[in-house]
């Protein structure tokens, strides 16, 4: 069994953690909306992206029409 022959110090043992933090994610409020979304997204309440429509938006009926089936 492999035993270390000298204890870690704290200022190693922390220099080798400074790398595991977690960063925080980077949220952007949507110009047309003004709902938070992640950039890069196409945004829920209207399906736009970049100025285009790309995606149908989704509406409350439908979403209660699926928890339904």
């Amino acid at each position: 069994m492999a035993v270390p022959k000298k204890r870690t110090s704290k200022s190693r043992r922390n220099m080798r953690r400074a790398h595991d933090a977690i960063s925080p994610v980077n949220v952007v409020v949507d110009k047309e909306t003004g709902e938070y979304r992640l950039p890069h997204h196409v945004s829920r309440k209207d399906g736009m992206y970049n100025g285009k429509f790309v995606l149908k938006a989704s509406t409350e009926s439908e979403e209660t029409k699926k928890g339904d089936v």
